[in-house]
């Protein structure tokens, strides 16, 4: 059986805000990075203690890998307690990648938008009287999919 779209989007797991006290949280620093021929180089400042570090690396990934490696020797960190996020020098590309990443981030939120109105819709219809079919082809989804969404949970005919 292939899955929808919409299918696709409900099995992806929930945003969440808990937080794992756990869970070891990394330093997070800033890497401004130029491009020289067929090298890249990193370069972060702000290290403490008025340390700078530079790395250079043949990819991207590699430079990003290499000036974590130079960050965790030079603070003596342990290995995932830093975190770097790479900045092209350039303009253009730095605003180019961010724009990327807002865009990541606002689909992430559509997505989860869609999944909680998925469900209230389901719990609805369903709370409604309205059979899985004729719910599940009202909202582009199988049958079965609207089973899931309502098994287990208290339908609410005014949500």
């Amino acid at each position: 059986m292939t899955m929808t779209l919409p299918e696709e989007i409900l099995s992806q797991p929930d945003i969440t805000t808990e937080f794992d006290a756990d869970d070891v949280v990394a330093t997070d620093y800033r890497a401004t990075v130029t491009r020289t021929g067929k090298q890249w180089t990193a370069t972060v400042r702000d290290l403490p203690e008025g340390h700078a570090v530079q790395a250079q690396g043949s990819t991207w990934s590699e430079v990003g890998q290499n000036v974590t490696l130079c960050i965790v020797d030079l603070l003596q960190a342990a290995p995932g307690t830093v975190a770097v996020q790479l900045v092209p020098a350039d303009s253009a590309a730095a605003d180019a990648l961010a724009a990327v990443k807002r865009a990541r981030y606002a689909r992430v939120l559509a997505e989860q938008a869609e999944r909680d109105a998925t469900r209230a819709a389901a719990r609805t219809l369903i709370g409604q009287g309205w059979t899985t079919r004729d719910a599940g082809s009202a909202m582009g989804l199988s049958h079965q999919t609207i089973s899931k969404l309502t098994s287990g949970a208290a339908v609410d005919a005014t949500a």
